[in-house]
């Protein structure tokens, strides 16, 4: 990640977002993380608003998605479908390998869809408690929290489907 202002105050939100998140398993999770698939710079941060995973695999330039609106892709099979596209912006950045470029274009999705569990759910959860039915809470807490390995599955997915998009 580059060391910008914005990507700071997006770690510092994060951290303040964390201190009031009920223990689960986001527990020990980090918050940001930064590898290569398919020869793809591949990253997932948390969100600092509902503590939800958002992965993304970026592109590089020549790529027939980069520039691309996010609307206008080819349909690509991830969590929910694809809904961001664009370039480095805060976290949403990667510290290039040696011989790769700095100028990649990030397409990705967010774990905070309805039935997605997240952080902020356990505190909407203990406001709601027991008054709501569970079908009612099931819908406004989510069911299944997208972890770490879960989350960085579908962007290694995500980013296979890229590679295989030719011109």
């Amino acid at each position: 990640m580059k060391d910008d202002a914005d990507a700071r105050r997006w770690l510092e939100d994060v951290q303040r977002a964390r201190a009031t998140w009920p223990e689960g398993p986001w527990t020990d999770e980090p918050d940001r993380l930064e590898w290569r698939y398919r020869g793809m710079p591949c990253l997932i941060v948390r969100s600092p608003v509902t503590g939800a995973w958002c992965g993304y695999a970026g592109v590089a330039k020549g790529h027939p998605a980069y520039g691309v609106p996010w609307a206008d892709l080819p349909p690509l099979a991830v969590h929910r479908g694809v809904n961001f596209a664009d370039h480095c912006f805060g976290p949403v950045c990667h510290v290039p390998a040696p011989g790769e470029t700095e100028d990649v274009y990030w397409i990705g999705f967010d774990c905070a869809h309805c039935l997605d569990a997240v952080p902020m759910t356990g505190v909407i959860d203990a406001i709601l408690g027991p008054r709501v039915k569970k079908t009612k809470r099931a819908f406004l807490t989510g069911e299944t929290y997208r972890d770490v390995a879960y989350v960085k599955a579908q962007v290694e997915r995500l980013a296979a489907q890229l590679a295989e998009i030719k011109a």
